[in-house]
């Protein structure tokens, strides 16, 4: 075992964390039948502390990244679980494949894509990637390897799609995929000069195309409050297969100061909506533009500060949705928190077969902050109350901080998890928001009592 700094992509805590490599000896030496506890590590892209274990070891699965099968007459991709994002798009460029739903970034693996359920631009036509998972392989500390799916081991499969890693190694996954004239797309957009103009034209355009996400100035205020720019994308034929990049240039260091605040932000954000709003004419656009435009940038999340970043997700159902976006924007105004990234989009009415996934039927609205605690924390808890407050929930995998009430109020189903969970694997998350609450200790007790 080894120290290594290993971090999520918030950086709020920033260390030397023990980390091994998940291999061959550690299943033949018995290793997670032991009494510590462990984690499966990724790539780092979760922004809290679901991919972090403190007090235990995480286990690094990134070498096991090969693609184990693919059919091109079915659409049907087998790939280890540690393969990035960007090397099974770069295998599928000019098969007439694509994955079905991407996040905004390409440098996650394909278990954290399924270990967290991730959802993209395409929710109301795909829902999420949990959706098309047809079975993966499951190594577990307290039985034999399993293969999971919809009719084997069903309720290992729906707890482990969303699951945070809780449930067990996965050492393969397979994919349906969808085809698609080719990577690129067809992009559209159109600026709005209000959250209620921009949500009329989210409701119009979303059915009509297969991706859409619109970014939101988080400083207009008033009348212009919410005003943004709809962003909308189809699949285009192309002669020539995209290119798949690393990024263009890169952050070097941690500024002492965050650089996405105050005056600079105010500047961003006035050049951006005047730039993409003269763009309304459609066009073609490469794939790393369109789905991954920050990946242009490596290491963009030190531009933060020596802090970090917080990320606050929520997802809110249709009824009360609206009412619940403004009362967000206003609330960062309020605190003088201005968002780099804020976006919204609408969450269709496809459901996952995850346990615990995130979207529900209605909107999402993604803010991100510089750390200056205790304000920032501040502004994160009344923001936790808007989302509850109309029936929302907070996405745990962006998070690190909301109170266990705040994850068990959108997570109903977090005990069944727990049930399920591999008693070998633990998380900071996990820990935080059950096994250190006075609540769980009570129902443990109760459990042996009885």
């Amino acid at each position: 075992m080894a120290m290594k700094e290993t971090n999520s992509w918030g950086r709020i805590d920033t260390r030397a964390r023990e980390i091994i490599a998940f291999d061959a000896s550690v299943q033949r030496d018995g290793l997670l039948s032991q009494s510590q506890s462990y984690l499966p590590y990724g790539n780092g892209r979760s922004y809290g502390d679901s991919c972090l274990n403190d007090v235990g070891t995480l286990l690094d699965g990134r070498h096991h990244n090969r693609v184990l099968s693919l059919d091109l007459n079915a659409g049907i991709l087998r790939a280890e679980s540690g393969i990035l994002l960007i090397e099974l798009l770069d295998a599928l460029k000019d098969s007439g494949w694509f994955i079905p739903v991407v996040p905004g970034t390409k440098f996650v693996t394909l278990g954290g894509m399924v270990a967290n359920d991730i959802h993209g631009k395409n929710h109301g036509h795909r829902g999420t990637i949990g959706c098309h998972v047809r079975q993966f392989s499951l190594l577990r500390s307290d039985r034999e390897r399993l293969v999971c799916a919809a009719d084997q081991n069903s309720d290992l499969y729906a707890a482990t799609i969303g699951g945070m890693g809780l449930t067990g190694f996965i050492e393969w996954i397979e994919l349906s995929l969808i085809p698609v004239a080719s990577h690129k797309v067809l992009e559209t957009k159109l600026p709005f000069d209000s959250l209620e103009e921009g949500l009329d034209l989210l409701a119009q355009e979303d059915p009509e195309h297969e991706y859409s996400v619109a970014w939101i100035d988080s400083l207009a205020t008033g009348d212009r409050l919410g005003r943004g720019i709809l962003m909308l994308g189809d699949h285009i034929e192309s002669p020539t297969p995209p290119k798949y990049g690393k990024p263009l240039l890169s952050v070097p260091f941690t500024p002492p100061i965050p650089l996405v605040a105050g005056p600079a932000l105010s500047a961003f954000n006035k050049l951006y909506y005047w730039r993409n709003a003269s763009q309304q004419a459609p066009h073609v656009a490469r794939p790393d533009s369109f789905f991954f435009p920050l990946d242009a940038v490596g290491g963009w999340n030190r531009l933060y500060g020596p802090g970090g970043l917080h990320q606050h997700q929520c997802s809110l159902p249709l009824e009360g949705g609206e009412a619940a976006l403004r009362r967000m924007l206003e609330a960062s105004h309020d605190a003088n928190h201005g968002s780099f990234l804020t976006v919204l989009k609408r969450f269709g009415s496809v459901r996952s077969p995850g346990l615990l996934s995130f979207p529900m039927e209605g909107f999402t609205l993604t803010l991100d902050f510089p750390n200056r605690e205790p304000a920032t924390h501040a502004l994160l808890d009344r923001l936790d109350r808007i989302t509850l407050e109309v029936g929302g929930r907070v996405n745990p995998y962006k998070d690190s901080r909301m109170q266990p009430e705040t994850f068990r109020s959108g997570f109903s189903q977090w005990r069944a998890l727990e049930r399920l969970r591999d008693p070998a694997m633990m998380s900071d998350f996990w820990r935080r928001v059950s096994h250190q609450t006075e609540e769980f200790r009570s129902e443990i007790k109760a459990e042996k009592a009885s």
